[in-house]
């Protein structure tokens, strides 16, 4: 058996007969068994006795962290931070071989110093820590709310939000409803491995992010890796972006548009047009009704389930097929009469296109005429989930009961691309 000279936390290689085992070292419920994460994400328990050798690559990043007091340069540009949870505030437990939340605010500081030697952060605000799947449109609200004083005070010139991943393109979406009239850049940023593994991808993003921030843009934007490599991010819309990939650093990509800007630590490039920082007053609006669902549309669906929705929501945004295709008149299961019921009773219905890229037309076949004529809104090339919190926002609105429509038709904050073609 060979010698293990390694601690907890550690990043090592284990030799054993046939192959290299490679992963941070977790302490281990029993004395002759070395626990592994390995960078999939799974833990593993090797006996001791097939270990013919270990090496250790990279000791273990939080023991070698300095408790170093920060310094503000009046000179540097300011921030404003907000911390919500997700990946991005998070470390490996290697007790457990979960992760941790990064609560304690000197100890953010220490994992990301670089953050704090080329900006000075104003303020830091922690509303709640969760991940984004436990989100709901109460915690978006509390983020707005938090936003909100920094984009009032002349000295921030910008605001970055750490998030989670999964669900981060409906926060972002949310923010460019509720903050109206934006006068300087709200950034979200994450990463998909905590920071102190060896592959994270948090770093590069949160430091493009506070770039982003002191950037001329004033919209909400999502801050995060182009490519597979630590080369540079891109700045994406809030709410014309979807995450594309469960694991890849470069997970989110911009939908029917182009990326805001290349981003790199030190310099912005800017690719297409975008709202620029201003004087303008922001203001808060964030009324808001949860009564709202994402239905996907899939052949043979019942239409049944209409009845189910109008009984308890007030609308719904439907993923249609193609152009805007739903089961016709003809089909054994015609979603035409339920549709038609429920939306003379005053339930709302809005399509958005199933493909995520390129824009609907319902004008193309029959099958779409019908729909509109039904009362369904065919919602151009909003993304899916952009439009079930944009339905939320404006059925919240109950001064906006006649105009519905329009108002899901306007063009809040370029979450409809008016000059894509189908």
């Amino acid at each position: 058996m060979a010698e293990l000279n390694f601690s907890p936390g550690d990043e090592i290689v284990l030799r054993l007969a046939h192959e290299e085992v490679r992963g941070i070292a977790l302490e281990s419920p029993e004395s002759s068994i070395v626990m592994l994460k390995l960078s999939s994400g799974y833990n593993i328990g090797i006996s001791k006795e097939n270990i013919l050798g270990c090496e250790v690559v990279k000791k273990n990043l939080v023991s070698k962290l300095k408790k170093e007091e920060i310094v503000k340069n009046p000179e540097l540009p300011s921030i404003g931070l907000v911390i919500t949870g997700g990946t991005i505030a998070a470390k490996l437990n290697p007790k457990t071989g979960g992760v941790h939340w990064l609560t304690d605010l000197d100890e953010f500081r220490r994992f990301y110093p670089e953050l704090f030697k080329v900006t000075n952060v104003k303020t830091i605000i922690v509303p709640f820590m969760t991940s984004s799947e436990a989100m709901t449109s109460e915690h978006w609200i509390t983020i707005a709310e938090a936003v909100k004083p920094m984009l009032d005070n002349d000295e921030i010139k910008g605001v970055v939000v750490t998030h989670g991943t999964d669900f981060l393109h409906y926060t972002g979406a949310a923010l460019s409803f509720f903050l109206k009239n934006l006068n300087k850049p709200v950034v979200l940023t994450y990463s998909q491995r905590s920071i102190d593994r060896a592959s994270s991808d948090a770093n590069l993003n949160l430091q493009c992010a506070a770039r982003m921030a002191l950037s001329e843009a004033a919209e909400v934007m999502l801050v995060g890796h182009a490519n597979l490599d630590d080369d540079f991010c891109y700045a994406l819309r809030g709410n014309k972006v979807r995450k594309m990939h469960s694991s890849r650093r470069d997970a989110f990509k911009p939908v029917n548009t182009e990326p805001i800007a290349k981003v790199w630590p030190d310099r912005v490039e800017y690719i297409s047009s975008f709202k620029k920082r201003n004087e303008g007053k922001p203001e808060l609006d964030a009324d808001y009704s949860d009564k709202v669902a994402l239905v996907k549309f899939y052949p043979g669906q019942d239409p049944s389930i209409l009845d189910f929705y109008a009984l308890k929501y007030k609308g719904i945004v439907v993923e249609a097929a193609g152009l805007g295709h739903l089961a016709p008149a003809e089909a054994r299961h015609s979603w035409l009469a339920a549709l038609k019921k429920h939306i003379r009773a005053g339930f709302v219905v809005c399509a958005a296109a199933q493909t995520i890229n390129g824009r609907l037309d319902p004008y193309v076949y029959s099958n779409g005429r019908e729909l509109v004529d039904a009362g369904v809104i065919f919602l151009e090339d909003m993304l899916a989930e952009t439009a079930l919190v944009k339905l939320g926002y404006v059925l919240g609105h109950y001064g906006w009961k006649k105009s519905i429509k329009d108002k899901m038709l306007e063009n809040f904050a370029g979450e409809l691309n008016e000059k894509l073609s189908v």
